[in-house]
């Protein structure tokens, strides 16, 4: 398995342009709150109890990805997670509980919206999604978004 390190590094090949890396800072968590909140809304088999959904089931597996990446990783992303699905919940029920598949729609709009924002950022920046190498890349976009960046040494 590669090191956090390196799928950053490759991550970040191709998203240098400012442009590019604006875009994503603001649509990749839209995405990954998107998906959540669209996973929530749908129905979990046999689940009498709110905490058993797609979402936590789905979130659970990407932090054992997580995880295995960097334990800091894995501690951010499950406290991210928590306050999701609580955020995830309180909209439920204070907005969408009494109209029916509301949350799914407006988080699919998000959705789309946003990768349509990615897909021009990817235009600008003139390189391929990382994504379309390896579908990993789904789940270090978040991590690139929020894990700092440290500039080059200049040279004098």
């Amino acid at each position: 398995m590669k090191s956090l390190q390196n799928w950053l590094e490759e991550y970040g090949e191709s998203h240098q342009n400012k442009t590019n890396i604006l875009i994503h800072k603001l649509c990749v968590p839209l995405i990954f709150i998107s998906i959540y909140f669209i996973l929530f809304s749908l129905h979990f088999p046999l689940a009498k109890s709110m905490y058993l959904n797609w979402a936590n089931v789905v979130y659970l597996l990407a932090l054992i990805f997580y995880f295995r990446l960097s334990f800091r990783v894995g501690i951010g992303f499950l406290l991210f997670g928590f306050l999701l699905a609580l955020f995830a919940f309180i909209a439920w029920m204070m907005w969408f509980y009494f109209s029916d598949n509301a949350m799914l729609r407006y988080s699919s709009i998000i959705f789309v919206l946003a990768w349509i924002g990615q897909f021009i950022g990817h235009k600008i920046e003139g390189k391929k999604p990382s994504f379309l190498k390896d579908l990993q890349f789904l789940l270090i976009g978040p991590i690139w978004v929020v894990y700092p960046r440290r500039k080059p040494k200049l040279i004098p």
